[in-house]
């Protein structure tokens, strides 16, 4: 009996004074519950204000089974027959609850409330559903509070919504499953946009928290919100415009950007074929690429524009220099040829630009040293990223300075190197802009989750070019719009370029097809907007820039140019000599 008394006593001794902190802590933390708080999603909104991405109020769903199985009764109560009955049918009942006003049958919530763990224990957290709205969880507490059911909670899960539908969707973008941005701005700023997380513990027992249990509560920082450069409404008239073009001359694609000349800012860019970022289910790869920044391609004659900014700021040009132009030029193994046949022609520059001939702006080139032309086209932003903050910006391709000859005589109008969309709008931009490249911004401000503003990233400025010879290149531009009556646009003098380029087929490592496109700024008299378009293979209703995009550029500036309180020109457009007599 001393034996027998003596192990007790040291059996005592090791529960209460050796053991004893060991057991309260196990104790404790089988009585603390810890959640993460989830912060608000930052919202995207446009220039005045009109949401293109929110979150909106959601709870996710979870049960938990331990508590079920016994219908809310304390685990350290014997419970009563009754109770034991009640507690059998539990699972089922909260199963037809959720199946109710969550959809599907109470089969389909069997495994989530009754879930055991690796140790054949019910356990106490498993997930029944995402994205639920309150209002809907507000119903299922109170079934449950009617059937005097246990074990089903919420926390807070908000949903992704984008009212604009497919308005700037290749621009704003898409958050996956999981609320983790994953194109587009969702997925370059998905930092800032999701905000901290906070986190809340407590003390409870089965029957909720204890009332002096320790409690702690981080709040959670909401994200930040940011305010785009993009125009809704301009968006939308100029994806429809768009695809409206893209359908009509049958071409595989296309992308169009406006631009403010004067800040960089953009104020719209479409991608079609499109998506709704409110269902990407049906969403493709091809439909998801923003084109207008990931996409490189030859832009064809536009790059004359480029070509004759160089020539002009280093003096070799001006509207009114003489080229002679045979009917073809020898040029490495070949021989480069205009889209027309002609004879021998005498234009002057501002001729070749007008009847956008090769020929002509090759022989100019041939004037400007390899290396100036490479710092010239580098300086105007090729073969580099913009730095706009899209995702899947490409860079494109511009060749260095030991460049065979023939490259160079290729490149001076649109042959031989790769831009995408958004480099060639900012180099023209600058050209037109007295000379002053701004670089392109899509963001235009924002405000943390406190409402204090952030600092977003603004647009470099630099000079490219002297003002006369930006003036020069304008005046070749007007001649563009003034070759025939139908490309003006109504009330305003307005500058352009179109282009025409054979595409690279990947497939074969050949041309095949065209790249067609049109650029235009207005008014000439102070430029302030621009509108690229390209359209990527038309197989229908001609395959130049004058034929399918320069009518789509013109109907967008009919509508950007009063829309943002240009006021129409008061002169006339100007008429000058497009050839000379030898």
């Amino acid at each position: 009996m001393l034996i027998a008394m003596a192990v007790l006593a040291g059996r005592a001794l090791q529960l209460q004074a050796i053991e004893a902190p060991t057991y309260a802590r196990s104790a404790a933390s089988r009585m603390r519950y810890t959640y993460d708080l989830l912060p608000t999603r930052g919202q995207l909104t446009d220039r005045n204000g009109t949401v293109l991405a929110q979150s909106e109020s959601a709870v996710l769903v979870f049960v938990d089974p331990r508590m079920i199985s016994r219908n809310g009764v304390d685990e350290r109560v014997t419970m009563t027959q009754h109770q034991q009955q009640v507690a059998a049918a539990a699972p089922k009942a909260v199963a037809k609850i959720l199946a109710k006003y969550l959809g599907g049958q109470p089969e389909d919530y069997r495994d989530a409330v009754t879930k055991k763990g690796s140790d054949g224990q019910y356990t106490r957290y498993s997930v029944v559903k995402r994205h639920v709205p309150s209002y809907t969880f507000d119903q299922i507490s109170a079934a449950m509070k009617a059937e005097k059911l246990y074990g089903v909670f919420s926390t807070n899960d908000p949903v992704r919504n984008y009212p604009a539908g497919t308005v700037a969707s290749n621009v704003v973008g898409f958050v996956n499953a999981d609320g983790q941005g994953a194109g587009g701005l969702e997925y370059t700023l998905d930092k800032q946009l999701t905000g901290t997380k906070g986190k809340e513990s407590y003390e409870a027992s089965t029957y909720g928290r204890i009332p002096l249990g320790q409690n702690t509560l981080v709040p959670a920082v909401n994200g930040t919100s940011y305010t785009l450069t993009l125009d809704s409404q301009l968006q939308l008239m100029v994806q429809n415009a768009l695809s409206s073009a893209v359908n009509s001359s049958k071409a595989e694609s296309g992308e169009a950007i406006v631009m403010n000349v004067k800040t960089g800012e953009v104020l719209a860019m479409a991608s079609t074929p499109t998506f709704d970022s409110n269902d990407l289910a049906k969403a493709t790869a091809n439909q998801l690429r923003n084109r207008a920044v990931s996409d490189a391609y030859e832009p064809g004659s536009v790059e004359k524009v480029l070509t004759m900014a160089a020539l002009a700021d280093k003096g070799l040009v001006t509207p009114d220099t003489h080229v002679v132009v045979p009917a073809s030029l020898a040029s490495g193994g070949g021989r480069i040829t205009d889209a027309f046949d002609h004879g021998t022609l005498y234009l002057t520059a501002r001729g070749v630009i007008a009847n956008s001939s090769n020929i002509g702006t090759s022989l100019l080139v041939r004037n400007l040293d390899k290396a100036d032309l490479v710092s010239y086209l580098k300086k105007f932003g090729l073969g580099a990223r913009t730095g706009i903050g899209l995702p899947g910006e490409a860079s494109g391709y511009l060749p260095d300075a030991s460049m065979a000859d023939y490259t160079r005589d290729q490149i001076s109008f649109g042959q031989g190197l790769s831009v995408t969309a958004i480099q060639e709008a900012a180099a023209v931009a600058a050209i037109v802009n007295g000379g002053v490249y701004h670089s392109p911004t899509i963001l235009k401000s924002a405000v943390d989750g406190n409402g204090h503003a952030v600092a977003v990233p603004r647009s470099t400025t630099r000079r490219v070019i002297s003002a006369k010879a930006s003036a020069a290149v304008l005046d070749m531009m007007e001649s563009v719009v003034t070759l025939t009556a139908d490309r003006a646009v109504p009330g305003y003098r307005t500058a352009g370029k179109t282009g025409t380029a054979q595409r690279v087929d990947p497939t074969c490592h050949c041309y095949r097809g065209y790249t067609a496109s049109y650029i235009n700024v207005g008014p000439v008299e102070n430029p302030q907007i621009l509108t690229y378009v390209v359209l990527n293979n038309p197989t229908k209703g001609g395959h130049q820039g004058s034929e399918v995009a320069l009518p789509v550029v013109r109907q967008i500036m009919s509508v950007a140019l009063p829309r943002y309180g240009v006021e129409p020109s008061t002169t006339p457009a100007r008429k000058e000599p497009l050839e000379y007599t030898p």
